[in-house]
């Protein structure tokens, strides 16, 4: 069964779907809420009081996501994409969930920089093996030509979990301290995303055929290719823009603003509530229209969103910010794997996502380190965010120049 076989037989069901396409989409929907959602969202919450409690500096309690993604991203991102390829991605998912949940769960019981940033490499590890890379290859595998609105319903999962996750955080610090608040969280985690994924078959019928094939696939052309660079800069960017953003902006309303933890904790959630929206528009969006055009104006969104944090003093702005931000951050990831499979093909997905998503996390990982350490030295978030805005619009400068077709050197 070729390649177009199998994208027919799981189109001609895209509107009626399997039950595999619905255990793999809710899979994924869970996998996403608790990894990214939980996790990624979920941890900055907590960075103000370790540095209350501990004496740690804003780039300190910042740089365990930087130096783990900067570890882990190099060392496990390609050779994580070409496990998928080769023998799909269910397996390595069911580990990540593991990890990243024990992650949580042994920051609860931190009290020295070491230990902090040794459970951050789980975290780290379980985001590689767990997170969007195995979801998004998974998901197209098994959704062709309704692929933005499969992967709109997972990144749900991630706009789910982060709006949930500070209201749960603040009420849990409230009721049990923040060490206990993280500790449950990190079972939360394991116990909402780990059945799911258990269960969950690896890949379409016929995808075995497929499988063998890409082994065959030379991924080479692909990394030699223009239009991968474009992708790549113009993503890390954009994901460094918004996870520089999002490291952040607990410290800074809370430290910097003064504003008490249940009003930090509703504009937080107010951000991935609107996220919710934002994974939807991008995804409906994306099945419409050249994916490059919604790209531009996603990435577009998130250079202009951020220059309102200057206005954070007031009410009004700020959470202005938390709307226009959390449509933006919606659709960020999203857009990755759907431009990427758009222009390279499915067969190498694995490999190139391994690639991209790397360097997006080294970005991700640099980005709010380095925004923490000029707040640290200048005494101001005004420089930091002048940062992030230049990457966001070099990101959306990067993606103008993409093709909007496959181009020549992907997968025939």
């Amino acid at each position: 069964m070729s390649e177009i076989d199998v994208q027919q037989s799981t189109t001609q069901n895209d509107w009626q779907l399997t039950g595999g396409q619905i255990h793999v989409a809710v899979a994924a929907f869970l996998a996403l809420h608790s990894i990214v959602g939980f996790a990624t969202y979920g941890l900055p919450f907590f960075y103000d009081f370790m540095v209350r409690d501990f004496g740690w500096s804003r780039a300190q309690v910042t740089s365990g996501n930087a130096y783990s993604k900067l570890l882990v991203g190099p060392a496990f991102g390609f050779i994580a994409g070409w496990i998928i390829d080769r023998f799909g991605p269910r397996r390595l998912m069911l580990i990540g969930i593991l990890m990243a949940g024990l992650a949580l769960i042994g920051l609860g019981f931190i009290s020295s920089l070491g230990m902090f940033y040794l459970f951050y490499l789980f975290n780290a590890l379980g985001y590689v093996c767990g997170g969007p890379l195995p979801n998004q290859v998974q998901l197209s595998r098994w959704f062709d030509k309704s692929r933005g609105k499969a992967m709109g319903f997972a990144y749900l999962g991630i706009g789910v979990g982060g709006a949930i996750v500070p209201i749960l955080a603040d009420w849990l610090c409230r009721k049990m301290g923040w060490h206990n608040a993280l500790i449950t969280l990190g079972i939360l985690m394991i116990v909402i995303a780990f059945p799911a994924a258990f269960f969950v078959k690896e890949s379409p019928p016929g995808w075995q055929n497929e499988v063998r094939k890409a082994e065959r696939v030379a991924a080479g052309p692909v990394f030699k290719s223009g239009a991968f660079y474009l992708l790549a800069v113009g993503s890390m960017c954009s994901i460094g823009a918004v996870g520089g953003t999002m490291q952040n902006l607990k410290l800074f309303l809370s430290l910097d603003q003064k504003l008490p933890q249940k009003e930090i904790a509703h504009v937080l959630s107010l951000i991935l509530i609107t996220s919710i929206a934002g994974r939807l528009l991008i995804g409906w969006l994306a099945d419409l229209f050249p994916k490059k055009l919604v790209m531009l104006l996603l990435y577009s969104v998130v250079a202009c969103a951020i220059p309102l944090l200057f206005y954070a003093s007031s009410r009004w702005m700020l959470f202005t910010f938390a709307i226009v931000f959390g449509i933006g951050l919606g659709g960020d990831y999203l857009i990755i794997p759907l431009m990427a499979a758009e222009l390279f093909g499915v067969r190498v997905l694995g490999r190139l996502l391994g690639v991209i998503l790397t360097a997006d996390g080294l970005a991700e990982a640099l980005s709010p380190m380095a925004v923490a350490a000029v707040r640290d030295r200048t005494s101001s978030y005004a420089a930091g965010f002048i940062l992030l805005i230049a990457l966001a619009a070099v990101g959306a400068f990067a993606v103008s120049f993409l093709p909007r077709k496959r181009s020549n050197s992907a997968e025939a």
